[in-house]
């Protein structure tokens, strides 16, 4: 009976180890006696780590032991905070910290002068360091999903920014360094507090796409007509009541764009003056054969 007995508990011991919770693959790696390099994937262009959804409330210490690596994904976890260590990895070209918990980013963050593509949306971010800006090579970067609302001035610096996302945020104005970034061919302002476009906008003369829907604003302003280049303008979700006579100059623009992810110009949802409701009805075309002619009249 003794011997049944014991072979009884070791089985539900056995189950009981089964149904613990299983370990991310990097702390079962160290746990066996591997090291950290072990972990690194070597591509063709990058060497990089992944680490992504592992409920990591804080980084583990090995990660900054590891300077070869290039891409580095630490997204969708729970990190309060990013320790000055970060700058010891210098040969970072892509960092994603998407998607946890950070109220502010470390000042050393602007040692990574490799840095070309950084993801920090989904966070509590009221600031941004201005030693961000030493990351001269920055080519994308995603600030969306925060709480900011001011951007340092020293971000005049970030020349070869090409793509920047500041959407649901809590900006009521378009950050003046903003327009001294003439690289920029993409700019996500939508879902913050803006009451107007200031007309520097003019300065950003390889935008592409300008989104900024579902904020405060009344007018647009005559020189947006400048930007020659805009292939998808939305203004969606906004309190605009009349449009600019020189939108026509806006060539690029296909369509009225109904479809979030289509190229045009996107204007539903805003309390349109007549005849322009009435107008945009018709087209692009009709819209700014209006437009047009309204000018030559006045």
């Amino acid at each position: 009976m003794g011997t049944e007995h014991s072979k009884n508990e070791g089985r539900r011991s056995m189950v009981f180890l089964r149904k613990g919770p299983k370990l991310p693959a990097w702390e079962d790696a160290l746990l066996s006696g591997k090291e950290p390099k072990s972990l690194l994937k070597r591509g063709l262009r990058y060497v990089s780590l992944s680490l992504i959804m592992k409920g990591m409330t804080s980084a583990p210490d090995f990660l900054w032991g590891l300077p070869e690596v290039q891409k580095l994904n630490l997204s969708c976890n729970q990190l309060v905070v990013i320790p000055p260590s970060l700058g010891k990895l210098d040969r970072l070209v892509v960092l994603n910290l998407g998607g946890n918990c950070l109220k502010c980013l470390p000042k050393e963050i602007g040692l990574l002068r490799n840095l070309k593509v950084l993801f920090i949306n989904m966070n509590c971010l009221t600031e941004v360091p201005a030693e961000l800006s030493l990351c001269r090579k920055l080519e994308v970067l995603s600030l969306s999903h925060n709480c900011i609302s001011q951007l340092p001035l020293s971000f005049t610096d970030l020349t070869s920014l090409r793509k920047l996302n500041l959407s649901n945020n809590r900006f009521v104005q378009i950050p003046l360094c903003i327009f001294a970034l003439r690289s920029l061919d993409f700019l996500h302002l939508g879902s913050n507090r803006l009451e107007n476009i200031a007309e520097s906008v003019q300065y950003l003369v390889n935008l592409q796409i300008f989104i900024v829907e579902n904020n405060n604003i009344r007018t647009l302003p005559r020189s947006l007509c400048f930007i020659t280049s805009l292939e998808l303008l939305n203004v969606d979700y906004n309190a605009i009541q009349t449009l600019p006579d020189n939108l026509y100059l806006l060539r690029r623009l296909p369509r009225i764009a109904w479809n979030p992810m289509d190229k045009g110009l996107h204007i539903a949802h805003n309390p349109l003056s007549r005849p322009l409701l009435e107008v945009i009805e018709g087209g692009l075309d009709v819209l700014f054969n209006y437009l047009r002619e309204k000018k030559e009249h006045n």
